[in-house]
């Protein structure tokens, strides 16, 4: 009984080995791109995928942060995106080494999907939240309009905010949370009122009875007192620029982002 357990065992874990050996065989793997804006499917304009890159070329000079897209047709392997972009990521070294302050947009158009992979440096800044706020948000409602120039320039516009600890998603700041924050100040405001209108009225009263019913005791002195105390690389279709190119500096990425389709 024992001896078919452990052949039963053997048997599944060769059979998972296999799997995941014909998924990693089946896959291509994208060489290091030659730029910081690459579109491998050519669906941007050329002048887009030119400023891009020179936003991002910009970008990396006076942060030091490397920050690369990359646009293909359809993602060529069997894996989970995460896993597939984690091991791109691993393959390009996007990011310095001793601080791995990368990241990676990757857009698979035919699939209608995309991640943000995060280097280790960069996973504070760009945390996994706000990576898929980015994607919902941002990108995500301009690819479904066929928008892809306006995607992906909003798209690198709020990595970079992110990156400097700037970037406010619009769901935060939305006209329906602005509203039940004008309304909570407001009844807020009208119960202190209220508060305040019947301290004075109660300190009234009893300073009348004071004075009235027990000849000055002083009751209607203190509760008075008290009443107002209280109010106080690549050249796809949309590249064919020249400039400045992407180099991989050797960062590492543990896996962090955030994943989403249109």
């Amino acid at each position: 009984m024992q001896q078919a357990r452990i052949v039963r065992g053997v048997s599944c874990l060769a059979g998972l080995t296999l799997l995941a050996w014909g998924c990693l065989a089946g896959e291509v793997m994208p060489p290091k791109p030659a730029n910081y804006f690459n579109d491998y499917a050519g669906v941007v304009s050329a002048a887009t995928a030119q400023r891009l890159n020179q936003t991002l070329e910009d970008f990396e000079k006076s942060t030091s942060s490397q920050i690369v897209v990359a646009v293909f047709s359809k993602m060529q392997s069997n894996s989970s995106i995460e896993d597939y972009a984690h091991r791109v990521f691993e393959a390009w070294r996007v990011g310095q080494k001793e601080r791995n302050n990368g990241a990676v947009l990757f857009v698979f158009v035919q699939d209608r999907r995309m991640r943000i992979e995060v280097g280790y440096g960069l996973e504070g800044a760009l945390p996994d939240a706000v990576a898929k706020r980015i994607i919902d948000d941002e990108i995500a409602p301009r690819f479904k309009r066929g928008d892809y120039d306006g995607g992906l320039s909003v798209g690198v516009t709020a990595i970079l905010q992110a990156t400097r600890g700037e970037y406010q998603s619009a769901r935060r700041t939305g006209p329906g949370v602005l509203v039940l924050v004008v309304l909570f100040i407001f009844l807020l405001i009208l119960f202190l009122a209220f508060v305040r209108f019947a301290r004075r009225a109660a300190g009234t009263v009893y300073h009348r009875r004071g004075r009235g019913s027990y000849g000055g005791w002083g009751w209607g002195g203190g509760w008075g007192a008290g009443g107002s105390g209280g109010g106080a690389g690549w050249n796809g279709g949309g590249g064919g620029f020249s400039g400045g190119g992407f180099s991989g500096g050797g960062g590492l990425s543990g896996g962090g982002g955030a994943s989403g389709s249109w």
